[in-house]
């Protein structure tokens, strides 16, 4: 479903049909099952199988069938494509925050071909210590292979969580406390939703849209695209994947979900936030009424106006196809080359260790086994969120768990969601959001740590 019919269907006051078609009470059932069981259930295909959800399962059968040398050239060709795009786009010169990561997209692919010469062909170019295991085969093995599959894959079967009117039907029980808890409309919600079902790059741009025709403030845009427009559920599994958490997907997917919109509810209290203008871009448009009685009839309403006018299910899926490869395409360059800088300059300078000291006494005094490493695992997620996972894989179950949260929760890296907040005009400074993610991280871990603890607690993990 566009934007649009989505914004046509929230605009609506309380003329919606009171009947609805068979075929659209069907979709709402058994395409929203379909897609809890896509992304929620976790099982075996098989007896030395590790238990996986259904997006993970299908992108490893295609890389099976594909074979590790085709994959690793598909990933290649992905970044090659990635490097390509900005030129195709237009948006290579457009600031220079576009040209930086035009040129962190273009550095990407020797990085790639570098792997795949040295891996499946006995060619090495570089020096050794880039081939150690923590390097670039990390980035590629663990994440490149993992990504170009995944995200595609994942955004082909999302349409069953956010498209036929789970969304709709979810984001009318939120509008009562989007305003008093986070300062936002109503309609925020479904960005909120949006970017933890679908993809950070499309929330922001709903976010963008909403702010430029009236809907949001600088305040609520700056507020909802530092605060909800976090990874997707696919990126969430290779984090939990690269953790060694899949056995544990749905609590700490479940975890991350609500640390999050804690750690928001703070953040919109505090400064910068706090203080950012109320204005609007153009004229304030309407907000939604708030509803005191008939909530559920009211939900039901806008789920099946939604499912009813949804998009035929084939070539809906095609087109969040291609869209996951977009993204796609853009991601895997700049993670591969801004992910081994950020782990070249943790292994070998001590930038990440001094800017740890930052965190330091507070993973201290939440009583980490490795509290250094736990500080400096977190302060690499300003440049690439996937970094805290590789320096933390093999520390402790609980650590693992609180950094892959704090990889979620803290919502802005240079490798992506920021150029993409500039790319959509979103108003707040890259001052700001440095500031906003320190943060975002400092919360994360006062909340995740007594958190994690009492889940493990309730449902007798050994951390």
């Amino acid at each position: 479903m566009s934007n649009g019919e989505r914004k046509e269907i929230l605009q609506e006051n309380f003329d919606l049909p009171l009947k609805f078609s068979a075929k659209a009470k069907a979709k709402i059932i058994f395409f929203s099952l379909f897609g809890f069981f896509t992304y929620f259930v976790s099982f075996k295909i098989s007896e030395t199988g590790s238990p996986t959800i259904l997006v993970d399962h299908i992108a490893n059968i295609v890389k099976d069938i594909l074979g590790s040398t085709l994959v690793a050239w598909v990933c290649v060709a992905a970044m090659i494509a990635g490097a390509i795009q900005p030129f195709t786009n237009k948006t290579w010169n457009r600031s220079l925050t576009d040209s930086a990561f035009t040129f962190f997209k273009i550095a990407g692919i020797p990085i790639g071909i570098m792997y795949v010469l040295n891996q499946y062909y006995s060619i090495q170019l570089g020096p050794d210590a880039l081939y150690t295991p923590g390097m670039i085969p990390f980035l590629f093995e663990k994440l490149a292979m993992s990504l170009t599959f995944v995200i595609p894959i994942g955004s082909a079967l999302i349409i069953f969580l956010t498209d036929y009117g789970l969304m709709e039907f979810t984001g009318v029980f939120a509008r009562p406390f989007m305003r008093p808890v986070y300062k936002t409309p109503g309609r925020s919600a479904i960005d909120a939703v949006a970017s933890f079902v679908g993809s950070y790059s499309i929330a922001l741009l709903i976010t963008g849209k909403q702010y430029q025709t009236g809907f949001y403030s600088k305040k609520e845009a700056a507020i909802i695209a530092t605060g909800f427009s976090t990874v997707s559920a696919t990126f969430c599994v290779i984090v939990a994947k690269t953790l060694g958490l899949m056995e544990y997907w749905n609590l700490f997917f479940w975890s991350a979900l609500l640390v999050t919109f804690i750690v928001t509810a703070i953040t919109v209290r505090i400064w910068p936030l706090r203080s950012f203008s109320e204005e609007y871009n153009v004229q304030r448009m309407p907000e939604e009424p708030i509803l005191k009685t008939g909530v559920t009839k009211r939900a039901i309403a806008e789920g099946l106006a939604a499912a009813e006018k949804s998009p035929p299910i084939i070539p809906n899926m095609l087109k969040n196809l291609l869209v996951g490869i977009s993204v796609t395409v853009g991601l895997i360059p700049s993670i591969m080359s801004i992910g081994l800088l950020g782990l070249v300059l943790a292994q070998y300078t001590p930038v990440f260790d001094l800017l740890s000291y930052l965190f330091y006494p507070i993973t201290w005094l939440l009583q980490f086994a490795e509290a250094q490493i736990v500080a400096k695992a977190v302060s690499m997620g300003i440049a690439e969120m996937f970094l805290p996972a590789a320096l933390a894989k093999d520390l402790d179950l609980i650590s693992k768990f609180v950094v892959g949260i704090t990889c979620i929760s803290e919502i802005l890296f240079f490798s992506a969601s920021i150029p993409c907040m500039v790319a959509m005009r979103i108003p707040i400074s890259v001052k700001d959001m440095v500031i906003i993610w320190y943060e975002r991280v400092v919360l994360t871990l006062l909340v995740a740590t007594p958190f994690a603890w009492i889940m493990f607690k309730i449902f007798s993990i050994n951390a």
